[in-house]
């Protein structure tokens, strides 16, 4: 069984690289002249992208493969103010460039937009609001040249007081998506409504491959052992290109166990690949932990003291 490890869009070593710069809406309204505010929104998406080339580049040189790019990748892209503004135009050449050199590494890519772009709300203007930021994502990854494999990991949603009659909700404007988003979209079950079985259970009558969020069914399982759901997680990207993907996380502590803490708890870790093991199937880790590579880099090297792990590279190892 082969793991391949990677972490969520910034880096904690790598000084000056965030690839979420911005403006408010306030300090953009007070540039005059819309062209003027336009170039402004293009001058900081360039220097995400950029940013984001160097976050690719720092993983490269440690065979990282596996990578979340930051959803604020374009200020302002889906806001009314920058409505007028084609950004797909305004930095073309630096997402074909981004792209080329995410396709030199054969690197694993997502992004996972906001919470509130979720497809079951009784709310026409909240849908709405999710499909054009789906379509926003869905542009990045086409201007990057990147195809289907190249995934926008969503959770359900709300349940908004019936929670069978949202899911009906959430399967009837999933089948309404154009097919492009369609086949970008992957599910993750969540740590207060959504558990794993509920999610498994979509994206087996939907086709759609199940993220599984292991801090999460920790948090929301109604006693369940995850073990019993791994094959079927795993069969559920028998269809894809990539492997499986699985979101690894530690809790904060007892007070606030739903929150992420700085670092991985080797422990936790370990319990999970064990059971993991038991389906002799490869897949894919994204650390979620605030330290994102410092954390992965103490995980990886805490991990290499266990003599049943073989270490590939820097990054990936077999078990």
């Amino acid at each position: 069984m082969k793991v391949r490890f990677g972490y969520v869009a910034m880096s904690m070593i790598l000084k000056d690289c965030s690839p979420s710069k911005t403006v408010t809406v306030a300090n953009l309204s007070k540039i005059e002249g819309e062209a003027e505010r336009f170039g402004k929104l293009t001058l900081l998406a360039r220097t995400n992208i950029e940013n984001t080339r160097r976050l690719l580049a720092h993983n490269r040189s440690h065979d990282i493969k596996v990578f979340r790019i930051s959803s604020r990748l374009i200020p302002l892209a889906t806001h009314p103010i920058a409505q007028n503004w084609d950004w797909v135009w305004a930095v073309r050449k630096e997402l074909e460039s981004l792209g080329g050199f995410i396709r030199e590494d054969n690197c694993r890519l997502s992004a996972h937009p906001d919470h509130y772009t979720v497809l079951n709300s009784p709310k026409d203007e909240v849908l709405k609001t999710a499909v054009k930021d789906l379509e926003y994502h869905h542009k990045i990854f086409t201007g990057m040249g990147l195809g289907s494999d190249a995934k926008l990991v969503m959770h359900v949603g709300g349940a908004y007081s019936d929670k069978m009659n949202s899911i009906r909700m959430f399967i009837d404007n999933y089948n309404d998506l154009p097919a492009h988003l369609k086949k970008r979209i992957i599910l993750e079950n969540d740590d207060k409504i959504y558990t794993t079985k509920d999610v498994l259970g979509i994206c087996e009558y939907l086709g759609i491959p199940m993220v599984l969020d292991v801090h999460h069914h920790h948090c929301n399982n109604n006693n369940d052992d995850i073990k019993n759901y791994l094959p079927s997680i795993f069969d559920t990207w028998k269809s894809q290109i990539l492997p499986p993907k699985v979101h690894i996380s530690s809790p904060k502590d007892i007070t606030h166990f739903r929150s992420h803490a700085d670092n991985i708890d080797l422990a936790i870790f370990l319990e999970f690949l064990q059971k993991a093991k038991a389906t002799d199937r490869d897949f894919d880790v994204m650390i979620e932990a605030k330290n994102k590579d410092v954390a992965l880099f103490k995980l990886l090297q805490t991990l290499k003291a266990i003599p049943q792990i073989r270490f590939i590279d820097e990054a990936s190892l077999e078990i």
